[in-house]
């Protein structure tokens, strides 16, 4: 990547899941975090992270809290965004599993099949490769995690499962200024996926 602004700040929607960790893994990467509960706050900030939790509530508390459609209008301007998990299922155009009155916030032309690996206690780790990710294969921690089904034109596969029953399951994915993962980079102590996205989010806004 080529050189951006350092001077951004990243929200960490908060309405529901690992909020607090992604705070903390942004702030530890260099970057300003924030977390956005509401449409002002989203107003002020340079890249969004939408974090790990349980989906189907996530979509119902975006309606509660007014930001669907602020969120999906800053995706459709060009806003970085990350989504861990849960936030790749709010990412997807598609969603195999989900409640039928589930709705998310686009931004990635793929298909995810929520809960792919399990229940909670199926809940595993493994090493993957992250194209853009410099260094050894990311110690992935997945939590009832989704895998990509399939992508569309113009979305970039960042990863795959290398070993296992799931292995070659898609599980990162870019498209344009939208990442996702399947795993949770926040539970690992690992920052190479927040500065990555921090470095995306430097680079649109610079």
């Amino acid at each position: 990547m080529s050189a951006g602004r350092t001077d951004v700040t990243i929200g960490v929607l908060a309405l529901q899941g690992d909020v607090r960790e992604h705070l903390h893994a942004l702030t530890s990467a260099g970057a300003t975090a924030r977390p956005v509960r509401r449409p002002e706050e989203l107003e002020r900030v340079d890249g969004l992270v939408i974090p790990g939790g349980e989906s189907t509530t996530m979509s119902k508390l975006a309606d509660v809290f007014e930001l669907r459609e602020p969120i999906r209008k800053r995706i459709e301007g060009g806003m970085p965004v990350y989504g861990s998990c849960a936030g790749m299922i709010m990412l997807a155009t598609e969603v195999l599993d989900g409640r039928p009155d589930q709705q998310g916030f686009g931004g990635i032309g793929m298909t995810v099949r929520r809960n792919a690996f399990g229940r909670q206690v199926d809940s595993f780790e493994a090493p993957v490769e992250i194209t853009g990710v410099p260094g050894p294969p990311f110690h992935a921690v997945f939590i009832r995690a989704p895998w990509v089904e399939r992508v569309a034109d113009g979305v970039e596969v960042l990863g795959r499962v290398s070993a296992g029953p799931a292995a070659g399951r898609i599980v990162a994915v870019r498209q344009g200024n939208a990442v996702a993962t399947a795993f949770h980079p926040e539970l690992t102590g690992d920052l190479r996926v927040h500065r990555y996205f921090a470095e995306l989010v430097g680079e649109a806004a610079g």
